[in-house]
Parts: structure tokens; sequence; C-alpha cells
């Protein structure tokens, strides 16, 4: 029997923090505008603050807000602050406490040969590391994002120009990283070598796009190119798109929660389309985990391509036995306990007509903590289910990720603590199933994690980090880097 006690102290959030978004426009007129539309497509990868910096032939422009962007970045600041045809932006999630404007991306810096702006997707592993070599040396740090290192890192290189500068720079980094810079004549886009985060090239009508997803091309009208290559470095100038590669090669290790969660579901990546995956982990979880029952249900709405591709293997009905409030903000007002305690029904309400007297399958992308899942189960059972199963469309998250995902201590995590059989009890269900790993990888079109030679990063699965954590070194690894603001959240 789990203490929920003990649970219920350590509990807030069934879902892990998306990372960040960034986008980049070289070569059109009203460039930050075509910016903010593609920060609202990539609005999922975070959403406590977001900022543009624009550069007109003369000087850079900078607007950097704490908010979404519809709230933030109206007409006029857009299009009377940020002149230019050329621009980069960043969306952004930030660590428990850490959502001052500082912190705000993309950086940007005036340096010896002018001015670099700078936005990040991912985690830099060693950045407290070299953020102690640079202020021995005399770096002064004003933020307390490791995005900033970068900027310090190309300051300092003894390089030449500054494209070798910025390879310079990326060279000391590890961890993940997917970068956009612009510099008066240039902007660059740069992913780590084994790939972790997504990065896309587009095109529109000639101007060069780098995007985090294709959703983001998609609303503007771009044409999809390519993706960026693990370890590749794009520099767009008015010449065209120059293609490098700074780093040894190594085996990719893209993120698979990317597929499971993160990434929106029109978007594909990796040249795989995120809603057919999902589907597809839908019916490997309803082969692996099959239940006698009457109708499918989908946690709204990360659940819902999943739930689909349970129900078509499973032969049940799928309904849209809960309704998402899509209206409620993060800071929703709460005056009162009693409003308070609502809790996941701001957000959410059971279908009752669907649910009543029906055994029903609920499936989820992710359980990380428990506490939102139970009260949807209970609130399921209120609405009169007879029985209520859940199915988790990925492995149980055991470790934190250290690649550009706010995630809770691993000692936090459900999993990590307690068996299936205890989870089940803890969220009251009549029977709980996870995705196993090798069904997760058969989703993706790869073959099962065979000889712990993973095609993926699925540390958050398996604790089996692809890179080394070097500021962890000599820690347990459970240690979230909370005190480090980073660019991926």
């Amino acid at each position: 029997m789990v203490d929920s006690e003990k649970l219920s102290s350590a509990v807030a959030d069934d879902h892990f923090r998306d990372e960040c978004g960034v986008f980049g426009i070289f070569g059109l007129q009203d460039a930050a505008t075509i910016v903010t539309l593609g920060l609202h497509a990539l609005q999922h990868r975070g959403q406590e603050a977001a900022g543009i910096v624009s550069f007109d032939g003369t000087q850079f422009h900078v607007e950097r807000h704490v908010g979404l962007i519809g709230d933030t970045f109206t007409e006029q600041s857009v299009i009377n602050r940020l002149q230019g045809t050329r621009a980069i932006g960043h969306t952004r999630y930030a660590t428990a406490g850490g959502s001052d404007l500082r912190d705000v991306q993309p950086f940007f810096a005036e340096l010896a040969d002018g001015g670099l702006a700078i936005a990040h997707n991912g985690n830099i592993t060693n950045a407290m590391t070299l953020q102690r070599r640079l202020r021995n040396q005399g770096s002064i740090f004003s933020s307390t994002s490791d995005t900033e290192t970068i900027l310090h890192l190309v300051a300092t290189s003894r390089e030449k120009v500054v494209t070798s500068r910025f390879i310079d720079a990326v060279r000391q980094v590890e961890g993940a990283f997917s970068l956009v810079a612009l510099t008066p004549k240039k902007m660059m886009g740069c992913r780590d070598p084994l790939g972790i985060r997504p990065l896309v090239l587009g095109d529109l009508d000639g101007a060069w796009i780098l995007a985090s997803e294709t959703c983001a091309l998609d609303i503007i009208g771009a044409r999809f190119v390519r993706d960026i290559k693990p370890g590749e470095m794009v520099v767009v100038t008015s010449k065209g798109v120059e293609s490098l590669f700074p780093f040894e090669p190594h085996k990719p290790r893209f993120c698979i929660f990317e597929y499971v969660y993160f990434a929106r579901p029109d978007s594909s990546v990796e040249g795989r389309n995120v809603y057919d995956v999902r589907k597809r982990i839908g019916a490997e979880l309803a082969l692996e985990n099959p239940v006698e029952a009457d109708i499918v249900v989908p946690v709204p709405d990360s659940g819902t391509p999943a739930a689909i591709g349970f129900s078509q293997q499973a032969g049940l009905p799928f309904e849209l036995g809960i309704i998402r409030n899509h209206y409620v903000g993060r800071n929703f007002i709460q005056p009162t306990d009693s409003i308070r305690h609502m809790g996941v029904k701001l957000k959410h309400n059971a279908n009752r007509r669907m649910i009543e007297g029906k055994r029903v399958v609920l499936v989820d992308d992710s359980i990380v903590r428990g506490t939102t899942s139970q009260k949807i189960v209970q609130m399921v059972r209120d609405a009169g289910a007879s029985e209520v199963h859940m199915r988790i469309a990925s492995p149980p998250t055991r470790a934190s990720c250290f690649y550009g995902v706010d995630t809770p201590q691993t000692a936090k995590l459900l999993a990590s603590r307690f068996s299936i059989e205890e989870i089940a009890d803890f969220i009251h269900v009549d029977s709980l199933g996870f995705a196993s790993i090798d069904g997760l990888y058969r989703a993706v079109g790869e073959a099962a994690r065979e000889n712990e030679q993973p095609q993926f990063c699925d540390a958050c699965f398996t604790a089996k980090y692809p890179t080394r954590l070097v500021d962890l070194e000599g820690a347990n690894y459970v240690r979230p880097l909370s005190h480090l603001a980073s660019g991926g959240r």
C-alpha cells in the first residue's frame, strides 16, 4: 500500500514542463512579424516568456517580455520597435522560481566585432564549470542562464572571424543544444553532435528560416527544406546557406520524448509525423496491455492521438469522455479555498453521458508525479464509470532530464520509487499499464532497444544519459539543475 500522505506532499503536475522554442528568419521585410507568428506556433514549447531580436542593417532591436506571445508582442511593439529584414526569437519555460526578465532570451551583446544575439533550446551540462573559468578570467554574467555562457565563450575566443569564434564556443559546451544566432551579416544555426533537440530549415519566398518544429513553418506558409543534421552548423548570409560540421561525428540520440509529448502533433521531426507516431504508440500500448472495457477516453489533449491508436487496435469505441477547458490560464485566479480545491476541474470536466455505467480506459502520455492522474480518475468515477483502467503511452518516467526539460528531482518521480501496482493503488485505478521501451521504439519505426544500443535519448525512462553530466559529476545524478535557469526551460 502506498503512503498517500507521503506522496501527496511531493506532487504537483503530471507532465514534464516543455522546453523552449526557437525561430529565426533572414532576408524578408518585417521579419519580426514573421518571427512572432512562428513563435505563436511554438508556444507549446514555452509559455512563461518570449523575446525577439531584429537587425535593420544599422542597429539591433531587442524586445523581451514575461508572458504569452499574444499578450506581450502586440502589433505596435513588433512593427514599430522591431525593424529589419532579419530576426530571431525564443519562447521560454523557466525553472522553478526563475521567471526574471533578465533570463528571457534571445540574449544580446555588443562584442568587439559587432552585435551578437543568441537563442537556445536545450541544456548545457558543463555550464557551471565553464562559468567558473570565465568568471576567474574576468567575465561578468548578467543572468542565471546557461545560454549566456555561449556569448562569453564567443567574446573571449581568440579566433578572428565570428563564424570561427562561434565554432570555438560551441566546441567547448556539452549537453543538448539547438541554437539560432544573429550577427549584423549572418544568421547561424547549430545542433549538438547527438542532435538531442530538433531544428529545421525552411524557406519563405527566398528568405531562410530556422525553427524548432515544422508547425512553425506551416503557420507562415513556408516550405520545409530539411532537418538540420546532428552536429551541423548552418551559416545564412545574403549569398545563401553554408553547411559546416565542426564536431567529431557521433551516433545521433534524438529525444524520444519529443514524439511522446513535447512536439506538436502536426509537426514532423526527424522525418516522422508526430501524430502518426503517437497513434502507433497507442496501438503498441493496446497490444502490450489489453483490457476488457467499453470505451477508450483520452486525457486531453496530449493523450488524444495515442487513445485513437489504442481504440483502433483494441476495437473499442473512442469517446471524448473528458472535455478540456482551453481558456484557463496557468495563473487562473483562485480567490477562495473552495475554488482552489476544485483543482483539475478548472481545466477538465467529465462528459457524464459518455462515461456513466461504462468500463473506461483512460489514455495519457505519461505520469510524472501522479496528482493530476489521481484527480482525473476520481472525476471519471464520480461521473459514474463502473471501472477505470489507465494506459500510459510511454514507459514509467524514472529519471530526471538534464537536456532542457524542467523535471522534478528523480526522488520525486512516482515511478522511481514505486512499482506499477503501487502507482495504480495511488491513483485509484482498476488496472494500469505503460508502454514498454521496446514498444516505444517500434512505434517510431526503429528496432527495439537491443544490446543497450539506443537510437534515441531515452534517459528519462532508463537513466542512461548519452552525454557526461559534467556539472553533476561526483553527485548522485538526481539533483535537477534548478540553480540554473536553462536555455531549454
